[in-house]
């Protein structure tokens, strides 16, 4: 699928140099005000293959265990792609980085045992087609490790979130800030196993992303449909 020149185009679409730059550059600060322990959270526990949709500068390499054989990670942004395979070489566990977008893997169905998604769904171009894919290359029975910023479950500060969205996909590299993905990805065919909701703001201007979620999800072991909506084993709060 590597070579599939649909997925090529897509990949060169996602040029972002401007903001690549200063995610880079704001990444390494967050990272030490508590994002690299809510990295650690995510991945405790990890193992087998992996793969990794927007991997970015490759923050979350340095974090997983021991217990993962292989990391294949995927980043269509080129700047970040770059600062990626540069952390591939420093990793503990085999890192593989290449290109593609999360609504077209590169990859084989049922191939992996986990997927790994942070800071990134909210950026995707459509979520739905992007869990669709996760579900499609994660084993029956696999796992989803995610953290994610989300849609408060303040009525208030949600709106606010929304009246941001009309400014804030335009600077930050197509983020959205108000989007529920914690309950998308229990509506895509993937069944939470747990997860913790909380308020991370490394910086000033992260307020409007402040509220946060790292959980675990599976595909179901006999699961094929992902438009099925599964029950939601333990609550979102």
């Amino acid at each position: 699928m590597a070579s599939d020149p649909t997925m090529m185009n897509r990949s060169a679409a996602v040029h972002h140099p401007i903001f690549a730059r200063m995610y880079a550059r704001m990444a390494a600060s967050f990272e030490a005000k508590g994002g690299a322990e809510l990295r650690d959270e995510m991945l405790a526990g990890a193992a087998g293959r992996v793969i990794e949709v927007g991997a970015g500068t490759g923050l979350n390499f340095s974090h997983y265990p021991a217990t993962v054989t292989e990391v294949v990670a995927v980043e269509p942004e080129s700047y970040l792609r770059a600062r990626a395979e540069q952390a591939a070489t420093e990793a503990p566990v085999p890192v593989r980085v290449v290109d593609g977008t999360a609504d077209a893997l590169p990859v084989a169905d049922v191939s992996f045992d986990v997927g790994v998604a942070s800071l990134v769904l909210c950026s995707v171009p459509d979520q739905d087609a992007a869990l669709a894919e996760l579900f499609r290359v994660i084993r029956p029975g696999g796992e989803l490790r995610f953290y994610e910023h989300i849609r408060s479950d303040h009525p208030g500060f949600a709106r606010f979130q929304r009246t941001v969205d009309l400014v804030w996909p335009r600077i930050g590299g197509g983020c959205h800030t108000s989007r529920p993905t914690d309950q998308v990805i229990a509506t895509a065919g993937f069944v939470i196993d747990h997860v913790r909701r909380f308020t991370f703001r490394p910086a000033i201007s992260a307020y409007p992303v402040s509220p946060h979620v790292v959980g675990l999800a599976r595909r179901p072991p006999s699961q094929n449909n992902p438009n099925l909506m599964p029950p939601v084993r333990s609550p979102h709060r």
